[in-house]
């Protein structure tokens, strides 16, 4: 058979290596490794496994340390989320209230204490005042959880760079931690600690190490437990913002006058640039400086989108200006003694927020301010440091304006000149003198000579007034004497009624401090306040009566319609009789019109008053009157340095009368409650005997004293 020769070979499988072989040559690899293995343990470098060891060490013990402590601020985040109020419970947590203080009209004029506007939310401000905010404080502020170590690291970096501390200075905080600080991480205050509010709040904003880290985790809470614009809320509500403003309400009120979602731009970025310093740049302490801070804020606003190019450039060419009421910051120094004025638990100290309705005419209050800046700019050299002071009052008592000195801040506590300072008074004190003469019976037209004269004056010795020229004017009216300021008439009248008499009636006036009983108290050596002496003119003007200067009108608290305090008027009891008391009228009159008070002439416009000037001119006075108000002016140095060339006559009667144009600006014409005497008639001869015959029956003891008495008083 063809191909039987080519048969397949049988399909044998290759041989494999023997189970021996195999194991040897498996033992052999398996020794040969074994024998190398020591060899690469030997070769390899100590430092590296001592390296790879540590790391493996602190990796081991740092991720079970990190995981401790990360559940550890979980829970701290959680328990202060679980425990924090609802958001309303934390705009308003005030530890002091308000006082409000109204003008005679109802127009707000002045704020003391902690003022709150009300509460407002994230979503009904002014959309402005939102983004001015964010700008400024924490651009992240919608995209961080609480913290943002962009901002701290920058801080940090900063402070370093800076030479500070890395917690000194700059902090990088969120909006969130700001809050967490102006919540004082859910602590409230309490005044039975025997801190101060102020000494608790900077207490809370202390930058330690373990403060910032509580801060934080309050700060995680927060995020956890309410949204962004719950914690926006809260920290528009709770900010200071100077001048006693807490919340952006509060501070557009009393900046601008207008509510917090009315807000223009630039208002807007002003009041966002007060978060950082709100004493230094609170508009009402340096307007400059609070527009050049907020030209700042546009820019930020500008460059995060928040404002076109249009609105920024029309926010910097128009800056916020301050309301009326602020920038006039009118009655500072009538605000400070109505609060004084009142009860302290109701006033400086009130936990309460009060409503006080004033006396104050705010438009009075400025003719004052106005007339006193106008005299010394014009009048008055420049540099000078003499101080003025002014109180403007109706006859009741009732202050319509009040000016403590030349400079006033805005801020409380200034030294008012016109209630704190006691000074001579001088010949304005000798109203007092004649008053009481005339309240005797005695007329303005009845004689006193003016001569030299000299007393006996027990522990002093002998004393002998003289008068401001040195001369003498020999026989003068009543009226004369006063319209003149002639001395020796004043301490012989002083003498003939007696001292005694004349002390009662400034009393009752209302001149509090101590006179000395002595001749000298005649021509002004007693001291007084501006506010008693323009008060006892006023009791002058009325007809006689005494007047207790007020300012207080009504005390309410918030909310409620029944006054806690009412104050209809300020006179007191009679003091002189009302014919004697327009006779003084008319007799001061004479001083305007012919005598030392010239200067002070209103035109058109009938006035009375009275200069005066201590000794050395260390005070000048000026003290007067119209129908409608009674006006006080004080000029000199408040270290009793003398002033020079300035009489009570001369420039506190320009003072005087520049306020007086100007408080009477629109009012009709009235003329004053005087009574002007009878001239002198010549006596008949025949009435002559009849009086001689009716004294032929005195005794020659009466006989004696009377001509002793007309021979010292010379009354005719």
């Amino acid at each position: 058979m063809s191909g039987s020769n080519s048969r397949r070979p049988p399909l044998v499988a290759d041989k494999r290596p023997s189970k021996s072989k195999k194991t040897s040559a498996t033992r052999k690899t398996t020794g040969s490794r074994r024998k190398a293995a020591p060899a690469r343990r030997r070769s390899r470098n100590p430092l590296v496994w001592l390296v790879s060891g540590v790391f493996r060490l602190f990796w081991g013990i740092g991720w079970r340390v990190t995981a401790l402590v990360a559940l550890a601020v979980a829970g701290a985040v959680l328990f202060y989320a679980a425990t924090l109020p609802p958001v309303g419970n934390l705009l308003d947590a005030r530890a002091r209230g308000s006082v409000t203080l109204l003008d005679r009209d109802g127009q707000v004029f002045a704020w003391r204490g902690e003022q709150f506007g009300g509460q407002i939310t994230a979503d009904t401000v002014s959309p402005h005042l939102k983004n001015a905010v964010v700008a400024t404080e924490d651009k992240r502020f919608y995209g961080h959880f609480g913290l943002s170590p962009r901002g701290i690291a920058s801080a940090v970096r900063i402070n370093l760079s800076e030479g500070r501390g890395p917690l000194s200075g700059h902090g990088g905080s969120t909006i969130t931690q700001q809050t967490a600080k102006l919540l004082c991480l859910g602590t409230e205050y309490d005044p039975a600690s025997g801190m101060s509010e102020a000494e608790f709040e900077a207490d809370c904003r202390r930058s330690t190490l373990t403060r910032k880290l509580k801060e934080a985790v309050y700060a995680m809470a927060m995020e956890l437990r309410y949204s962004k614009d719950d914690i926006l809320t809260i920290y528009l509500n709770r900010a200071y913002l100077g001048a006693g403003a807490r919340g952006f309400e509060a501070a557009a009120q009393r900046y601008f006058g207008r509510s917090a979602n009315e807000l223009l731009p630039a208002e807007a970025a002003m009041l966002a640039g007060l978060l950082v310093a709100p004493t230094r740049y609170a508009p009402t302490a340096n307007l400059q400086r609070s527009q050049d801070r907020a030209n700042l804020i546009v820019g930020l606003m500008e460059e995060q989108g928040y404002l076109t190019a249009a609105q920024a450039a029309d926010a910097r060419q128009n800056p916020a200006r301050l309301s009326a009421a602020a920038e006039a910051r009118a009655g500072g120094y009538f605000a400070d003694w109505v609060m004084d004025a009142g009860p302290s638990f109701l006033t400086d100290e009130t936990t309460e927020d009060v409503i006080i309705r004033t006396t104050l005419d705010q438009k009075i209050q400025q003719s004052a301010e106005d007339a006193l800046q106008w005299v010394f700019e014009n009048k008055v050299r420049e540099g000078s440091e003499a101080q003025a002071a002014i109180v403007i009052m109706s006859a009741d008592g009732a202050v319509r304006a009040m000016v403590g000195g030349r400079k006033f801040r805005g801020v409380a506590g200034q030294f008012n000149r016109a209630i704190q300072a006691k000074r001579q008074t001088g010949s304005s004190f000798k109203p007092f003198v004649y008053g009481a003469a005339l309240d005797l019976g005695y007329s303005p037209n009845d004689t006193v000579i003016d001569e030299p004269y000299c007393l006996d004056v027990p522990g002093s010795g002998r004393w002998c007034p003289s008068n401001y020229d040195n001369t003498f004017a020999g026989r003068v009216t009543l009226t004369d004497a006063l319209a003149r300021s002639l001395n020796i008439p004043a301490v012989k009248v002083f003498e003939r009624v007696g001292r005694e008499a004349v002390v009662n009636i400034a009393t009752d006036f209302g001149i509090e401090s101590d006179m000395a009983v002595g001749p000298a108290l005649a021509l002004g050596t007693s001291e007084s306040t501006l506010l008693e002496m323009t008060g006892a003119y006023a009791g002058i003007l009325n007809g006689g009566s005494s007047v207790e200067p007020y300012g207080l009108v009504e005390l309410t608290l918030k909310g409620d319609s029944d006054p806690l305090l009412t104050q209809e008027g300020g006179i007191g009891e009679r003091v002189i009789s009302p014919q004697a008391a327009q006779q003084l009228v008319y007799m001061m009159s004479q001083v305007i019109e012919r005598g030392t008070g010239t200067r002070a002439q209103l035109p058109g416009r009938p006035a009375a008053g009275k200069s005066g000037t201590t000794q050395a001119a260390r005070d000048a006075w000026f003290i007067g009157f119209t129908a409608d108000y009674v006006t006080g002016v004080w000029m000199g140095y408040d270290d009793n340095t003398p002033l020079t060339g300035v009489t009570g006559g001369g420039l506190p009667a320009e003072i005087w009368k520049e306020t007086m144009v100007r408080v009477h600006e629109g009012l009709p014409v009235r003329p004053l409650p005087m009574i002007a005497p009878e001239p002198p008639r010549q006596v008949s001869t025949e009435r002559s005997q009849r009086n001689q015959r009716s004294r032929s029956g005195e005794s020659a003891v009466d006989r004696v004293i009377l001509n002793v008495l007309n021979e010292l008083f010379g009354r005719r």
